[in-house]
């Protein structure tokens, strides 16, 4: 039997690793793309040109969705908290003390078990910023600092202003949905203006300023690695809070990893994993541990359990193909 040399066994590991990768991501992509349609598999809005109403719609959808996507078959997480925050007043005022906190248990629950690996593999809006992304283009990195902006948004926007500035009967306004999201225009906002004709007489500046802020997140999208989920989303802002405690996540073993720092260049969300693999903003992509990592020194944790890990030698060299403008 002929003896072939060790380095091409070594060849052969990554070429399978490499190809392992390659279909862990397709196989991201088509669950995003499964969990889009169902949160958006209402097609008969053609026909009756409004949106959903049906049973499905007290249903929270794990991911940023518009509840008025003439599509949307769920209802928006952080609508429905801004809609929890600006009547709450009013309902107190008036001896309503049903105060609707289902959709915080709902999200706190899905933020307890997976964290931001909702971004990484249920939110179409996120989906949408990768498709974006992959145009050929010239690719800017993202200031880091700016990823503490969506807590604000996040306090502010879907929090405070809602419960603090109120009118005369006591109701506020959905801040976040109604002067920032560019989730809302692309997805309700333009698609009711083209089955509606007749709202058109009703756009302002308000939609005007709302287009201008999509557009420049679209464009931002093309040259950097999903922008919007990186410094203005409170959704994912709310879910970073479970960075530390969340059940799902990738670990790292200290004394396996070289500290070569291949994680860094593959992960759209600008972590450095090997120096903090409990980020914030890590959603759990698992690129560092399928495109980057040739030590085994990432995991993925069940809590505290391995799931699966990468399982290659330390012999050889292997390629990393990293993700430009991701910091």
């Amino acid at each position: 039997m002929e003896n072939r040399p060790a380095s091409w066994s070594n060849h052969g590991r990554f070429a399978s690793a490499a190809l392992g990768s390659v279909e862990m991501e397709l196989a991201r992509k088509w669950v995003q793309l499964v969990i889009a349609l169902l949160t958006n598999g209402y097609w008969g809005f053609p026909a009756t040109k409004t949106i959903y109403q049906g049973p499905l719609k007290v249903v929270c959808s794990p991911g940023l969705n518009c509840y008025s996507c003439p599509a949307a078959t769920t209802y928006c997480p952080i609508g429905a908290i801004q809609q929890l925050m600006l009547s709450l007043r009013f309902n107190l005022e008036n001896a309503q003390y049903y105060l609707g906190w289902y959709v915080l248990g709902c999200i706190g629950v899905v933020g307890s078990f997976l964290g931001r690996m909702v971004c990484g593999w249920a939110c179409p809006f996120g989906f949408i910023q990768e498709l974006l992304y992959k145009i050929p283009s010239r690719k800017f990195s993202v200031p880091r600092p700016l990823r503490y902006v969506k807590y604000a948004v996040l306090l502010l926007m879907v929090f405070l202003l809602p419960l603090l500035l109120v009118n005369d009967f006591g109701m506020g306004d959905p801040w976040f949905c109604k002067y920032l999201c560019p989730a809302g225009t692309l997805e309700a906002g333009i698609p009711m203006l083209l089955l509606r004709p007749g709202l058109r007489a009703t756009i302002g500046l308000l939609f005007y300023s709302k287009l201008v802020i999509l557009i420049l997140f679209i464009f931002w999208s093309m040259v950097a690695s999903r922008p919007f989920c990186r410094v203005a989303c409170p959704l994912g802002a709310f879910y970073a809070l479970f960075s530390r405690v969340r059940l799902v996540k990738l670990t790292l073993d200290k004394e396996k990893c070289t500290d070569c720092k291949a994680c860094h260049s593959v992960c759209p969300m600008g972590v450095k994993f090997n120096e903090s693999p409990d980020d914030a903003e890590c959603i759990t992509c698992l690129a560092c541990m399928n495109q980057a990592c040739r030590y085994d020194a990432i995991s993925l944790t069940v809590g505290g359990i391995p799931l699966r890990t990468r399982e290659l030698s330390r012999a050889g060299d292997g390629k990393v193909r990293p993700v430009v403008g991701a910091d």
